[in-house]
Parts: structure tokens; C-alpha cells; sequence
């Protein structure tokens, strides 16, 4: 009978390779936030040259821009939190509107796991790309919704909804990716 020792499961290597990846990134963004804040462990350097948050922030303010124009709206970015609606209501888009849990969960399954590395870093642009999409969606349809005064679906505020779709898009991700890595090779024509 050969047993694998616990230190050598492969199952538990992944499992801490992905906590250790995921805490890395959801733990230190936290971090990165409380240096990017002004008070407390303010540090202009990371701030102004360094802060991916705000231009996560940005990204996403702009991106709802967009979609919203697109769907006959005129906004404005009222200043780095809200897009509004002249004379409506607006979206402030906070530190917990920004997605980084669920960025963060998908970029440590993929790095944790195996694979090639041109497919990891195909896979890892292509999910975090989709995950930003689902996120602008939710902003521009809240934007549009609390302005035509539209009800949520079954009482979920739109945290949930996005949590939902994101985590949606991550499983079914995971499955096609574990599908695409554990694809059978095909075996050679044995015909003499």
C-alpha cells in the first residue's frame, strides 16, 4: 500500500499555496488601503505613484461611465468615489465596491494551480478582465436604477448581486479550467 504523508498530499500543497496566495493579495491590499489613506500609516510615495486601488477606483467609475452613456444616460464623475446623474442620484463606489475579494480569490486558484504557464497567465488576464466587467455592469445598473427609482430582484441589495454573478463566473471558470488542464491526450493510432 503506498500512502502519501500529509506533507506531500497534493491536494494540501495546493490548499496552501492558495490561502498563502489569497491572504497575500485580499490581506495586503487591506494594507495597501491604510497606506493610501490619508491619517494613520499615510505614505505620500505609495499614494501618488503606487496606488493600484484608485486606479482599480477609476477604471471602474469610467467603465460605468460608459456603459451608462451607452444606455442614454449623461453622468459625470463627481469627484475619485461617485458617478452621478446631473441633478439625480449617484454611486460611491467605497473600498468594498472594488472587487478586490473576488480578484483576489480568482488570481490565487489560478496561480495555485497547475498548468502551463502561458495558459495560467491567459486564464488570469481573462478572469480578472471578466471579473472588472461584471463589476462595472453592477455600477452602471445601480447608477440607472436608483435614478429610475427600480426595485432590487428579490430584496438582494446589488453587493449580493455582484457577488453572485462574480462567484457565478469564478466556478464556472474553475470547472472549464480544471477541465482544460486535465484534458486526456490523445492517444496514438496503435493500427499497424
Amino acid at each position: 500500500m503506498n500512502i502519501n504523508p500529509v506533507g506531500k498530499s497534493p491536494f494540501l500543497i495546493y490548499l496552501i499555496k492558495f490561502i498563502g496566495i489569497f491572504s497575500i493579495l485580499f490581506y495586503g491590499t487591506i494594507g495597501f488601503i491604510g497606506l493610501t489613506a490619508p491619517g494613520g500609516y499615510y505614505s505620500p510615495l505609495f499614494d501618488h505613484y503606487l496606488n493600484y486601488v484608485s486606479w482599480l477606483r477609476s477604471s471602474l467609475l469610467y467603465g460605468a461611465k460608459f456603459v451608462v452613456s451607452i444606455a442614454g444616460f449623461d453622468t459625470q464623475v463627481k469627484n475619485i468615489y461617485t458617478l452621478a446623474v446631473p441633478d439625480g442620484r449617484g454611486v460611491h463606489v467605497g473600498y468594498d465596491c472594488l472587487g478586490y475579494g473576488v480578484l483576489s480569490f480568482w488570481v490565487a486558484f489560478i496561480i495555485a494551480n497547475s498548468g502551463e504557464r502561458i495558459k495560467k497567465i491567459k486564464w488570469l488576464a481573462g478572469g480578472m478582465v471578466a471579473i472588472w466587467c461584471i463589476n462595472v455592469l453592477r455600477i452602471a445598473i445601480l447608477l440607472i436604477a436608483i435614478n429610475q427609482q427600480w426595485h432590487a430582484a428579490f430584496g438582494f441589495d446589488h453587493h449580493t448581486w455582484f457577488n453572485i454573478a462574480a462567484y457565478t463566473f469564478i466556478f464556472t471558470g474553475i470547472y472549464f479550467y480544471d477541465k482544460s488542464i486535465k484534458r486526456p491526450t490523445k492517444m496514438p493510432d496503435a493500427r499497424p
